[in-house]
């Protein structure tokens, strides 16, 4: 046996596990910054907003329900949804917390306003259909 080639049949594993370990680190690397990072991200903000929710911000459930919170408690929310009917949720089944009741930004009355003008200008673009409406209302009168 020439020791030169048992040397370079060991450099050639050796090179080859060196290539398989770099490439297992940059798999683990990219996992981790484009699936755990975000998540974790993703729930940090989440538990934050579920710690600052108080009385009088508006909610939206995880099955859709919209309301108001009356009251907060440990581990459970009511929620009030209609006049009458409260009903009482986990914390966790809190998807989003929609605007604030009495400090509600500037941004979503600016754009209550622009919602507004829209509507106006939709109105103003097609008269056709607001005079038509009128006339039909004038033949139900008469």
């Amino acid at each position: 046996m020439n020791p030169v080639l048992l040397m370079a049949g060991g450099s050639a594993e050796q090179s080859s596990m060196t290539t398989t370990f770099v490439t297992f680190i940059l798999i683990i690397l990219i996992f981790y910054f484009l699936i755990i990072r975000p998540q974790k991200k993703r729930d940090k903000e989440a538990k934050k907003m579920l710690e600052a929710m108080k009385k009088g911000d508006k909610v939206v459930s995880i099955g859709g329900i919209h309301g108001t919170i009356v009251a907060v408690k440990e581990q459970t929310v009511v929620v009030k949804v209609d006049d009458s009917a409260r009903i009482e949720f986990s914390k966790s089944a809190i998807a989003s917390v929609v605007s604030k009741d009495k400090s509600a930004p500037e941004k979503v009355k600016k754009e209550e306003v622009k919602v507004e003008e829209k509507a106006d200008e939709k109105v103003e673009e097609r008269p056709e259909l607001v005079l038509e409406k009128t006339e039909e209302e004038k033949k139900e009168e008469n």
